[in-house]
């Protein structure tokens, strides 16, 4: 027996071992890479509201019989508001060894002054060559020769799983590291639709944001970004921005001062499984269009409003999020064949790539009633204001109200706008009766509709 518990003793302490052997060891990484990565400080200058005071200009709702009182009590030594700098804290990476160093945009944003602290304690001061809020990609550049640089590897290769590291200032806590492993590739997140994020769970912080993110090659292949958070702290979820999409953005920064962005100008969303049904598609994957912007290169190249895009340039689209970060990146006025399934068929377009501006948001309003039909909504043909108010060439019908039946168990609501069903423009509430008359029962029901100035597909099915 005992002989037993020995072997069985030795036998963990062999697969300890082994196991042991297997992880990886950041120390020579750190000790070579670390010394290019930077803690970045800003400073905002804030404004004294006693100034403002001496010129009677009081904030709003004051009453006139308390003016008196609040101008004596901000006016007392040690009290109110006392004008204070706005301070904040990153993380960023030398990239050249004359001095740019790459961080994030919101680290930057507003500093009416930019400090950069290197490892060997030198502290200076930064010049803010551009900034682009789309990415979170800022480029700084300090007066130095000879600095440390990273080694730039490509974020295409990265594979989930794979081992990585993160050096940074978390909370102002200099040269921390971290390690885990990434989680999963081309991460679509609100407000980044031009970003494929890295996903890992490397522990990231506020403070590490703008640092680099290393493989076990000690080569950057991300900028740490943004974290998932319901406390403000580390839960498992960090973001970081691709390095090949970074570099792309520092070298437009460096020679243009801003950046420029394809435009393909549709509006666009998932397939979900009911929509790939009603589409005639065999599985639910590409980028289907709800909208197509008037006088775009989309439109001129003949998009139509149900297309699915499956593949833009030769490269595969799964998702709706994949594809604004390859439109995005794909130069100005360059030719492209996109291809699409339009009718179940697929089908090759010729676009031009246009100039993506600042984007506009469509209007809209809701007004009453009329006429009910078999799926269980009542609805109003769209008056000739109501359609200028919503951006639409006189078509659609208005949900006025719902009762139970199809259209409110595929998610239709009051105040949306029908503008289509299984490729039928609906023009006014006579289109919409003969064609929800004729839609067949037991099949998946593909329906435009615009809620909130933005045009939705939803997919319903008539039982019998």
């Amino acid at each position: 027996m005992l002989k037993y518990r020995f072997f069985v003793f030795l036998s963990l302490l062999i697969i300890s071992a082994s196991a042991l052997a297997q992880l990886p060891d950041f120390t020579s990484m750190v000790k070579e890479k670390g010394d290019a990565v930077v803690n970045i400080s800003t400073t905002q200058k804030a404004v004294d509201l006693t100034k403002h005071l001496d010129g009677h200009n009081l904030p709003e709702g004051v009453p006139p019989q308390m003016e008196e009182l609040f101008r004596h009590f901000f006016k007392q030594p040690g009290r109110g508001f006392e004008p204070r700098d706005a301070k904040s804290l990153g993380s960023g990476f030398i990239i050249s060894q004359d001095g740019y160093v790459l961080t994030n945009h919101h680290v930057v944003k507003d500093a009416d002054e930019i400090i950069v602290k290197l490892k060997d304690r030198r502290q200076l001061i930064a010049k803010l060559i551009g900034s682009d809020e789309r990415t979170d990609i800022a480029l700084l550049k300090v007066e130095a020769q000879n600095l440390p640089v990273v080694s730039k590897g490509s974020s295409k290769q990265l594979q989930v799983g794979e081992w990585v590291l993160a050096i940074g200032s978390p909370f102002g806590f200099e040269q921390s590291v971290t390690a885990g492993i990434v989680s999963a590739k081309g991460r679509s997140l609100p407000r980044g639709n031009y970003v494929p994020f890295i996903q890992t769970d490397v522990a990231i912080n506020p403070g590490n944001s703008g640092g680099p993110l290393f493989n076990m090659n000690g080569e950057v292949i991300g900028v740490n970004s943004q974290i998932y958070s319901r406390s403000g702290g580390y839960m498992g979820l960090s973001f970081a921005i691709p390095i090949d999409v970074a570099m792309n953005v520092v070298e437009q920064l460096k020679t243009k001062g801003a950046v420029s962005r394809g435009w393909l100008g549709v509006q666009i969303q998932d397939v979900t499984r009911e929509l790939a049904e009603s589409f005639n598609m065999d599985k639910p994957y590409g980028a289907l269009v709800s909208r197509v912007i008037t006088d775009s290169p989309s439109e001129k190249a003949g998009f139509q409003i149900g297309d699915v895009i499956v593949e833009f340039d030769g490269n595969e689209i799964h998702t709706s999020g994949e594809l604004p970060p390859i439109v995005g990146i794909t130069p100005i006025g360059e030719k492209i064949k996109v291809k699409v399934i339009r009718q179940g068929k697929k089908k090759t377009i010729k676009v031009v790539i246009g100039l993506l501006a600042d984007e506009s948001t469509l209007a809209s309003s809701i007004e009453p009633k009329k006429e009910i039909n078999q799926l269980a909504i009542v609805v109003t043909t769209l008056t000739t204001e109501q359609a200028k108010k919503s951006n639409l060439t006189k078509q659609g019908v208005l949900v006025q109200s719902l009762g139970q039946g199809p259209a409110l168990n595929a998610g239709i609501q009051q105040g949306d706008i029908i503008l289509r069903i299984q490729n039928n423009v609906v023009r006014d509430v006579t289109d919409f009766d003969r064609i929800v008359t004729s839609l067949p029962l037991n099949q998946s029901i593909a329906i435009l509709i615009q809620r909130g100035g933005d045009p939705i597909f939803l997919a319903l099915k008539i039982d019998k």
